[in-house]
């Protein structure tokens, strides 16, 4: 990929910068500001070469219009105090503001636009429009950094068009981010352990399929493990489960043991009688779901005791551990002790350990742990489970 340097001098130039910003906010609050501190080298590297900054994301689903709620401007506040210096914000994303604004910008300075999935253009199947709106961003810069990993995986306007429109190239956390996939991939080190999870066994599919030529050992928990279970003929009471599913799962069982890779289930779930953090709930064998004290109305929620330390003791014996996916509902206390687990088990191997993004950097978080602890924490879930599928990224694609 063509990197920063191939950009040549940047002094007084201006650059639009796709960051993702995407954090989770409540009541207007950001509740992990990850992203934002990973964004933060690219954007100093810049700002010291004399750029002027133009920083563009998006922020949740709006449809395609202005919504206050997801609003960039907390990023911009958030930003200002991560980075020492102030982060302008534009209420607009194109407009006579954000140009007057971009106009208005002196080297080193930063500006951030609102929210790009305010105009529906930015993610319209349409490559006409998408352009079109590109072509609107492209007119505020003299370069392009594309350095939000998270959409990588997506051909929208300001990924895909704005990089064929402009000089570009991958900003400082995407070529790290790809720097590290390929180590997961090209020649891995021995044993090399994969931890899934999550609710749904459809989600990982395609990197199971991919993973099996390449790894030693797959863990499975989370929801998903629940249609492993069934596909082996467990009962698994009410416990999430995708039955369309099944006939896949056993063909990758059967493949895995043809390959030798071991795929690792669960041998006890902790089990409660409803969805809630307050919920009545047990410890009981995963092959003897129904044997709960709730009956075939329990619903799986957890990974037991005995299953979390022996995940443990997989990631301890490995050289290499991707870990995609919660082992439990995590967010109920009751229910964390499976990921809380596992995430302790990664800080302490000597294995080079990976947490791919989503709910699982958001789970490292919420549990007390700190990003340095792990070997690299992913910012973009959903791109890195495609990379390891296998699958090609527009945005990655664009930058070669």
């Amino acid at each position: 990929m063509r990197t920063i340097e191939t950009l040549g001098s940047l002094r007084s130039r201006t650059v639009i910068v796709r960051c993702d910003l995407n954090v989770p906010l409540s009541d207007g609050v950001i509740t992990d500001d990850g992203r934002i501190r990973a964004s933060l080298a690219t954007i100093r590297e810049l700002r010291d070469a004399g750029a002027k900054l133009v920083l563009i994301s998006h922020l949740g689903r709006p449809k395609g219009e202005p919504d206050p709620q997801f609003s960039l401007r907390p990023v911009a506040e958030r930003m200002s105090e991560l980075l020492g210096a102030q982060v302008r914000f534009v209420e607009e994303t194109v407009g006579d503001a954000a140009q007057a604004a971009v106009s208005d910008l002196s080297d080193g300075e930063v500006m951030l636009l609102e929210n790009l999935r305010f105009n529906a253009a930015e993610t319209s199947k349409d490559a006409a429009e998408r352009r079109a709106f590109a072509e609107q961003l492209a007119a505020y810069a003299d370069a392009f950094v594309s350095d939000g990993f998270g959409v990588v995986h997506r051909k929208q306007a300001s990924v895909y068009e704005l990089a064929q429109l402009l000089p570009s190239a991958a900003g400082r956390l995407v070529a790290a981010e790809l720097e590290v996939l390929e180590r997961l991939t090209v020649d891995p080190k021995r044993p090399y352990t994969v931890v899934l999870g999550g609710s749904k066994v459809s989600d990982k599919l395609g990197v199971i399929a991919h993973l099996l030529d390449r790894v030693d050992t797959l863990l499975i928990g989370g929801g998903m493990l629940f249609t492993f279970l069934r596909a082996q003929g467990h009962a698994v009471a009410s416990s999430l489960l995708e039955e369309d599913q099944l006939d896949t799962v056993r063909g990758y069982l059967a493949e895995a043991e043809r390959r030798g890779v071991r795929i690792v289930l669960p041998t006890d779930v902790v089990v409660a009688e409803r969805f809630g953090d307050d919920a009545a709930h047990e410890v009981v064998a995963a092959d003897a779901i129904e044997s709960s004290s709730f009956g075939a109305s329990g619903i799986g929620l957890d990974i037991g005791p005995d299953s979390a330390e022996a995940f443990a003791r997989e990631i301890a014996g490995s050289q290499i551990v991707f870990w995609n996916g919660p082992m439990g509902v995590f967010e109920m206390e009751a229910f964390a002790s499976g990921t809380r687990t596992v995430a302790r088990a990664l800080t302490e191997t000597s294995a080079f350990t990976v947490v791919g993004g989503g709910d699982s950097a958001a789970a490292v978080r919420a549990l007390g742990f700190s990003d340095d602890q792990f070997g690299h924490i992913s910012t973009g879930g959903g791109a890195s489970l495609e990379f390891l599928e296998g699958k090609s990224l527009p945005g990655l694609e664009v930058l070669a």
